[in-house]
C-alpha cells in the first residue's frame, strides 16, 4: 500500500541545522533530493513538486544531545526494491558512510546519519500481502537484509537521483516515555498502535505499519527540549479533511485550518488538509 492511502500521513520533516549548505548539500548528493526553493535561511528539498525536508538556518543552535528527545531519523520511502538497489549501489559509489540495514519483515531499510547526526532510513516496503501477521497483530523484526538480493533487482540500473513518487514515509522519534507517546501520537493523533517492540512503539493510519515510531532506547526519562536547540524542528502530518477536524476537536482546537500541536516534549506537530 501507499502511505497516501492512509487518512494521516507525513508531509514534510524540518530540521534546525548550524551550517545550513553543507547539510543541504549533503541530502541532493547523498540521497539526490532536488532543491525546490529557498526563503532567505530555509531551504526546501523533495522532488516533484513536494517538499519533504525544510532546512531551517541558525548558526547558534545548541548541539543536541543523542539522550534527549527529538529525532531517531526521518525515512524516506522509495516506490521500489530496484530503487533502494540502485541507492545502496550509490552509497557505496558515493563512499557515505552506512550505519547498518535491516530486514523489517514489512520492508527492507538501510541507516546512515547527515553531517550533523540528524538520522536518516531509506527504505523499500514489501507488498502489504506479504506483511507478517499473527494473533497478536503485524510482526516486526531487525533482521539482517539481502544486501545481494537489494542490489539485483537494480538490475545493473544506475540511481539518477531519488525517484518521483518518493516520500517521507514515516519518523521515529526519541521520546522520554512509551505510555506519554502513546497518549499523544495514538489518542490525539488518532493513529493506530501497530507494533509494541522492545523499548518502542509503532503507530500508523489506514492500516500502514507505522507513520511514527516512538522509542526510549537512548531517551528514557528526557523532559521537553530546550528552544533553540539543533535537530528535529517540525513534522507536518497531511490528514484527509474529516480526519484533520477530528483530530482538531481531539487536541481542544477550532478546525479552522492547520492544526498546530506539540508533543508530551515540545516538538512541533502540525496538521494540515492533504
Amino acid at each position: 500500500m501507499a502511505t497516501s492511502d492512509a487518512p494521516l500521513e507525513i508531509g514534510h520533516v524540518a530540521l534546525t541545522v548550524r551550517d545550513l549548505d553543507a547539510v543541504a548539500a549533503f541530502y541532493q548528493r547523498a540521497l539526490g533530493l532536488d532543491p525546490l526553493s529557498q526563503d532567505g535561511e530555509i531551504v526546501r528539498l523533495g522532488t516533484g513538486d513536494r517538499t519533504l525536508l525544510e532546512l531551517r538556518r541558525d548558526p547558534a543552535a545548541r548541539v543536541s544531545s543523542p539522550r534527549e528527545a527529538g529525532l531517531f531519523h526521518t525515512a524516506f520511502l522509495l516506490p521500489a526494491r530496484a530503487d533502494l538497489g540502485r541507492w545502496l549501489a550509490h552509497a557505496a559509489e558515493s563512499g557515505l558512510r552506512l550505519q547498518g540495514a535491516s530486514d523489517h519483515l514489512v520492508s527492507e531499510a538501510v541507516y546512515l546519519a547527515d553531517p550533523e547526526g540528524n538520522g536518516i532510513e531509506v527504505y523499500v516496503d514489501r507488498p502489504r500481502a506479504e506483511w507478517p501477521m499473527s494473533a497478536g497483530g503485524l510482526q516486526m523484526a531487525s533482521d539482517p537484509m539481502d544486501h545481494a538480493g537489494v542490489l539485483a533487482a537494480a538490475g545493473g540500473s544506475r540511481w539518477a537521483g531519488i525517484p518521483e513518487g518518493s516520500v517521507v514515509g514515516h519518523v521515529h522519534l526519541q521520546v522520554g516515555a512509551l505510555d506519554a507517546a502513546e497518549g499523544f501520537y495514538g489518542e490525539t493523533l488518532g493513529m493506530a498502535l501497530t507494533v509494541r517492540y522492545r523499548g518502542a512503539n509503532f503507530f500508523g493510519a489506514g492500516g500502514y505499519h507505522h507513520h511514527v515510531g516512538t522509542n526510549i532506547w537512548n531517551s528514557r526519562g528526557a523532559g521537553r527540549r530546550a528552544p533553540g536547540t539543533a535537530g528535529l524542528a517540525e513534522v507536518v502530518l497531511r490528514a484527509d479533511p474529516a480526519e484533520l477536524a477530528a483530530i482538531a476537536v481531539r487536541a481542544g482546537v477550532v478546525p479552522d485550518g492547520p492544526v498546530a500541536l506539540q508533543d508530551p516534549w515540545g516538538t512541533a506537530i502540525t496538521v494540515e488538509a492533504k
